[in-house]
């Protein structure tokens, strides 16, 4: 870290890994010059875990309960990239019932992850009523996951070719009636908060990105979208059934902590508007492709055999990876969350590379909080919307 030269005596302050506005532990080393911030420098691997490694040695039904524990406010996501590489590789067909439940569970996911940004974004600038307003309404999105699933975080719905599960009797009247009550509370946000001159004058200009900028660095998702250039991937790549359903990309143009935070307000809304259609339209049929379950050639192991002493006497179904490579990705809450996927004619992938959002939106706040306030690195922060599970993997 460079030390700029001037006469006066700066502070280097030290913020995490246990600050409570750090969002689990991030460490920033902040240098001081007063209360203007002259440099910062973001400290990771405080939960680095060895994700990519512990995939390349597990068969993908055995690594889907890890990988809720990434990005754990939406961990219907990290489940849908962890398949949905395989079914491409293998080109599984998904069937039309599955899918719909597919959306409706990843908007479900959208929205909790969406509600527990805000609650923390606005305790950050100094508002706590929202806080528990939001928890509020996440318990009802973790109800529904767990009347669905079984699980109220770490769900282990997804499976290569659908779901485990189909929806339970009365789950599809639950969610409508969530749906319509949830449309009324972001209403209440949007009174309490939006117009808020306190909450205006600690987010307005703060944490400016221009379009090209935004580009440039590789951000993604909301950070992308409220810097005026209107990219979703669920209309770009079309994955799921999204193209099915009317929706509009949410988007502003003034590229601050502002903007941000009207994008993530208004995604929750275009997110029941989508689960609501796929709620009505959803057709019937079967919610798992059978036909897609390959097992491996049978194997009479060694006594002394790693597999037998390790693994099990008798292995999980696994799916032959065929020898290629390939990526794939989809629009998380946070941004494009994505997987490059090698594949050598064996159960276990051969690479297994994460790119999550919060990682490459995080590298732009040394540049956002220099020559700002102290107070403004929260709210630059905050903004971002960062979970540290993903950063550090």
């Amino acid at each position: 870290m460079k030390r700029p030269v001037t006469g006066k005596d700066l502070m280097i302050v030290n913020m995490g890994p246990h600050h409570p506005s750090m969002h689990g532990v991030l460490r920033l080393i902040v240098t001081l010059d007063g209360e203007d911030v002259v440099d910062c420098e973001p400290i990771l691997g405080y939960l680095h875990r060895g994700m990519e490694k512990i995939a390349e040695n597990r068969a993908i039904i055995q690594y889907l309960p890890y990988v809720t524990r990434w990005d754990y406010l939406a961990t219907m996501f990290t489940e849908a990239i962890t398949v949905n590489g395989p079914e491409q590789l293998g080109n599984i067909q998904v069937p039309k019932r599955a899918s719909y439940i597919r959306v409706i569970m990843l908007e479900l996911s959208r929205i909790a992850s969406h509600l527990l940004w805000l609650g923390p974004f606005m305790a950050d600038i100094g508002a706590q009523t929202p806080f528990f307003y939001i928890f509020r309404e996440r318990e009802f999105v973790y109800d529904l996951f767990e009347a669905a699933t079984g699980m109220r975080m770490m769900h282990n719905f997804f499976r290569i070719g659908g779901i485990a599960a189909d929806l339970p009797y009365g789950w599809i009247d639950k969610c409508l009636d969530f749906c319509d009550y949830f449309l009324t509370e972001v209403v209440e946000y949007q009174k309490l908060i939006t117009r808020n001159p306190i909450f205006l004058e600690r987010v307005e200009g703060v944490g400016i990105i221009g379009g090209e900028e935004a580009i440039n660095w590789g951000l993604s998702g909301p950070m992308l979208r409220a810097s005026g250039i209107p990219w979703d991937l669920r209309k770009v790549d079309r994955y799921e059934s999204y193209d099915e359903f009317e929706w509009e990309i949410q988007w502003q143009k003034q590229g601050d902590s502002l903007a941000r935070y009207l994008v993530r307000l208004s995604e929750m809304t275009e997110s029941i508007k989508i689960i609501q259609q796929a709620l009505e339209g959803l057709p019937g049929g079967p919610y798992e492709n059978l036909e897609s379950r390959s097992f491996d050639k049978k194997r009479t192991p060694e006594w002394n055999d790693f597999e037998y002493r390790f693994i099990s006497k008798k292995p999980s179904p696994t799916f032959e990876l065929s020898k290629q490579e390939l990526y794939v990705r989809v629009e998380a809450p946070k941004g494009e969350l994505g997987i490059f996927l090698i594949g050598d004619q064996s159960g276990f992938p051969w690479r297994w590379k994460i790119r999550p959002p919060g990682f490459i939106n995080l590298q732009i706040l040394p540049e956002l909080v220099k020559r700002m306030k102290l107070a403004d690195i929260m709210t630059i922060l905050g903004s971002i919307d960062i979970i540290m599970g993903e950063v550090d993997r």
